[in-house]
């Protein structure tokens, strides 16, 4: 028999974060977080995205072993004012018996029958910024420290629950070397004479930082008319700057603005963190930081994490102004590998923008749904 348990303190909310390491153990391909991170998303008081958002976390049980986690989120911005009557659930792990699936499952949707909710869908976070997605295809590459990983079991469970998918999501790689710079160039100068437009790019950190709240706002005017977009608060905003930026080189975050000197597009890309953090195995002290660290100066692989373009602007041909000067920092750091995050399969736009650099899927997800009637 499962049974299972609401993680309510400090010390359940570690048996929650910490399950996946024993699921994962001795997995090549699983990618582990840093612990106190994790906790720290977690608690209410640090985390911004409590401020509109409820989330409960369970660990489920059987014969007195902890063998599955799941978390139960409502966005409210979501619920009350796009009418998107959903319950959102996120950190699924569990371990290959139905009966622990189903019983994690049935939590989430009483929760969401409780509080008038029409269906679920997940895996996905508290927000746009969150992992999505449980992973379909590519279980032999190794994962990200911004996409979750999970054995090839889940979707089986999730199709025998009832579950029909609801959007798809591709991930793509291609070599650095596939950016010939014979195809941005010329238009790279182009498009900033037509538009009196100029790149800015940077060398410490605290350079980007009074130009980060624009990039935010950004962001929301480029994806606000993606599907079920959350836009970021502004105390979300600071949340992030404080999470994310330390760990992204300042030279690879561009940032294109116009005459009046406004952010009209911006993109940030990241080392690959993945097996540093294999190697950390969770924490940062005493090694982790040094492993992070090495990766973060010397990684040979990237990721492009996001790009914000202005409405007014995409379909302009600015994407060569971005490659333009990536391809500059790309050949100075002698970078191989580029990996894009996880994009919404039916975004054609996005896949037009990377056509000419021949990249290849080599990992899919998605998100599944299920009705609470």
């Amino acid at each position: 028999m499962v049974t299972i348990k609401e993680a309510l303190t400090k010390a359940e909310i570690k048996q929650f974060v910490t399950f996946p390491f024993s699921l994962y153990k001795g997995s090549p391909y699983w990618v582990p977080p840093i612990i106190a991170d994790e906790m720290e998303a977690f608690d209410k008081t640090k985390n911004p995205a409590f401020k509109s958002a409820d989330a409960r976390f369970f660990l489920a049980f059987k014969n007195g072993a902890l063998v599955g986690r799941v978390a139960a989120i409502i966005n409210w911005l979501e619920v009350d004012q796009q009418m998107i009557k959903k319950i959102r659930f996120g950190w699924f792990d569990f371990i290959d018996d139905t009966e622990v699936s189903e019983t994690l499952i049935k939590k989430v949707a009483e929760i969401g029958r409780e509080k008038n909710l029409e269906f679920m869908e997940g895996p996905m976070g508290f927000s746009n910024l969150d992992k999505v997605g449980v992973l379909t295809e590519g279980f032999e590459h190794i994962g990200s420290m911004i996409t979750w990983y999970n054995h090839a079991y889940y979707v089986g469970h999730y199709e025998r629950m009832g579950f029909v998918k609801e959007k798809g999501y591709l991930e793509n790689k291609f070599p650095s070397k596939n950016a010939d710079p014979a195809l941005f160039t010329k238009l790279n100068d182009l498009i900033k004479r037509r538009y009196g437009l100029r790149e800015i790019n940077f060398t410490k950190t605290k350079q980007i930082m009074p130009l980060a709240d624009q990039m935010f706002d950004l962001f929301n005017d480029t994806y606000a008319n993606l599907s079920s977009f959350v836009p970021i608060s502004k105390v979300q905003k600071e949340y992030f700057k404080k999470k994310y930026l330390s760990f992204i080189n300042p030279e690879y975050i561009k940032f294109i603005v116009d005459k009046e000197n406004q952010l009209i597009a911006f993109a940030i890309v990241m080392p690959s963190y993945s097996k540093a953090l294999q190697k950390a195995n969770g924490k940062l002290f005493p090694f982790g930081v040094y492993h992070l660290l090495q990766a973060k100066k010397n990684n040979k692989d990237v990721y492009f994490y996001l790009i914000g373009i202005h409405p007014e602007y995409q379909n302009k041909g600015v994407t060569a102004i971005i490659f333009n000067e990536y391809h500059k920092t790309f050949s100075k750091k002698k970078i191989d590998m580029c990996y894009r995050t996880p994009e919404l399969e039916d975004n054609v736009a996005i896949r037009q923008m990377w056509k000419h650099f021949n990249p290849v899927v080599y990992k899919r997800r998605a998100t599944f749904r299920k009705e609470l009637a």
